[in-house]
C-alpha cells in the first residue's frame, strides 16, 4: 500500500482560501447566509452564531451580511479593553464584525483595520463598512504570515478563531511582534487542543475548514507565543469543546481559549 498524501501547507490555503471566498460570495447578496449548517464555523453549531458570541447591544445595528458571517468563536472585543486613539489589527476579519465593533471602541480618533487573505471576504467587508457607516475602518488583502503593514504601527492586534488555520503559526506570530508598537498587546481568542489529534483528523479537509485540524495543544500554542518574544501571557480555557463526544464530532479534540500576550514597552 502507498503512503496516504499528506496535505501541504500551500494545499491548505488555498483549500481555506475558497472555502472562506465561497461564504463571502453567499453572503454578498442580501439574503442571510448561516455559516452553521455547512460546518464552516470554528466552533459547534450551538456556538456558532453572532447571538451566541456577541451581546445584543453589540449586535444592534448591524446588518445580516455582518452577523451572519461570524465565523469565530469568541468576543475578543469584549476583553481587550480598546481605548479612544488606538490603533487595532484584526486577523483574519471576514465579513468585519470584530472590526466594526474594534472601531466604536477606539473612536474617530483611532482607527481598525481588518487583514483577510480571501478577496470576497475583503470585498463583503468594505459593502458592509459602507452600510453601516464607518469611516474610521480599513480592510487590507494579506496574509498572516507576511502582513502588509509596517514595523510598529498597531496597538492592538485582535483576531477570532483564525490564527489555528494557519500551517505557519509561528510565522503569525513572529509578524503580530513586528508590526506592534513596544508595549503594544494581542488579544485572540482562538481553538486548541488538549492532547494531540488523531493524524486521520490532521488530514482532514473539513478538520481544517473548520478550525480543527490546525489546532494545536495549548502549551505548544503558548509555547509558540512566548518564541516570538511576547511576555506577559495570560490564558483563559473555555468549555464549548467536547459538544457531542461521538467519533463524528471533530470538536471533541478541541477547546476554546482567550489570551493576551504582550510586546515588550
Amino acid at each position: 500500500m502507498g503512503k496516504k498524501k499528506v496535505i501541504g501547507k500551500k494545499e491548505i490555503k488555498e483549500v481555506v482560501r475558497r472555502r472562506y471566498g465561497e461564504i463571502a460570495a453567499r453572503a454578498k447578496g442580501e439574503g442571510a447566509t448561516s455559516c452553521c449548517p455547512s460546518s464552516s464555523c470554528c466552533a459547534p453549531e450551538e456556538a456558532c452564531s453572532a447571538a451566541a458570541l456577541y451581546s445584543p447591544e453589540e449586535l444592534s445595528g448591524l446588518p445580516e451580511s455582518v452577523t451572519e458571517v461570524a465565523l469565530g468563536c469568541g468576543n475578543p472585543t469584549a476583553i481587550a479593553e480598546l481605548k479612544p486613539g488606538e490603533v487595532v489589527l484584526d486577523l483574519g476579519s471576514g465579513g468585519g464584525i470584530d472590526v466594526f465593533l474594534a472601531a466604536q471602541k477606539v473612536g474617530p480618533t483611532g482607527k481598525a483595520i481588518g487583514l483577510d487573505m480571501t478577496q470576497e471576504m475583503i470585498e463583503l467587508a468594505q459593502k458592509n463598512a459602507q452600510k453601516v457607516g464607518a469611516q474610521n475602518v480599513e480592510f487590507r488583502l494579506g496574509e498572516m504570515e507576511d502582513m502588509p503593514l509596517e514595523d510598529e504601527s498597531i496597538d492592538v492586534i485582535i483576531s477570532n478563531c483564525v490564527i489555528n488555520l494557519s500551517p505557519d503559526k509561528d510565522r503569525v506570530f513572529a509578524e503580530a511582534y513586528r508590526v506592534l508598537k513596544p508595549g503594544g498587546r494581542m488579544v485572540i481568542s482562538d481553538l486548541v487542543t488538549e492532547g494531540g489529534l488523531p493524524l486521520a483528523v490532521r488530514q482532514s479537509v473539513e478538520a481544517w475548514v473548520g478550525c480543527v485540524a490546525g489546532a494545536l495543544d495549548k502549551r505548544e500554542y503558548l509555547e509558540k507565543i512566548e518564541a516570538a518574544g511576547f511576555i506577559d501571557l495570560k490564558m483563559r480555557v473555555g468549555g464549548f469543546a467536547h459538544s457531542g463526544g461521538a467519533d463524528t464530532d471533530i470538536y471533541q479534540w478541541v477547546v476554546h481559549i482567550d489570551l493576551e500576550a504582550h510586546k515588550p514597552a
